[in-house]
């Protein structure tokens, strides 16, 4: 009797996995593929959002690596140009640049004029 048993109950096993395979290959078969259209569809769209989104932010990655190198390339030249002005404004800089055009450091101090003292 318990060997009847057990070998019904393999039996029983062995059916259901049969019907498991079954049912999975029905759900792979034409018709389980027409019955499940809509769901395929939104899979199917989803995967194309994901595409085109993954595209959108390669793009603005590309846009963004250009513009940091651009602003680089800009702070760089904002520092040279600073450190010639710096040089250019130094007095001895000055001096140099004045001499070709006649003009001479003066050797004494400023001195105001004052327009009262003329008048009277």
């Amino acid at each position: 009797m318990e060997e009847t048993q057990t070998i019904e109950s393999e039996q029983q096993q062995a059916t259901r996995v049969r019907n498991d395979w079954r049912a999975w290959v029905e759900k792979i078969s034409y018709k389980g593929i027409v019955n499940n259209i809509p769901f395929l569809a939104f899979v199917v769209l989803l995967c194309v959002l994901y595409i085109a989104n993954n595209q959108r932010t390669i793009d603005a990655q590309r846009v963004l690596n250009k513009k940091n190198d651009e602003l680089k390339e800009l702070r760089w030249k904002y520092m040279d140009i600073k450190s010639q002005l710096m040089n250019a404004g130094m007095e001895t800089e000055i001096i140099r640049n004045a001499a070709p055009q006649g003009l001479k450091p003066m050797m004494l101090p400023a001195y105001r004029i004052d327009l009262d003292s003329l008048k009277n």
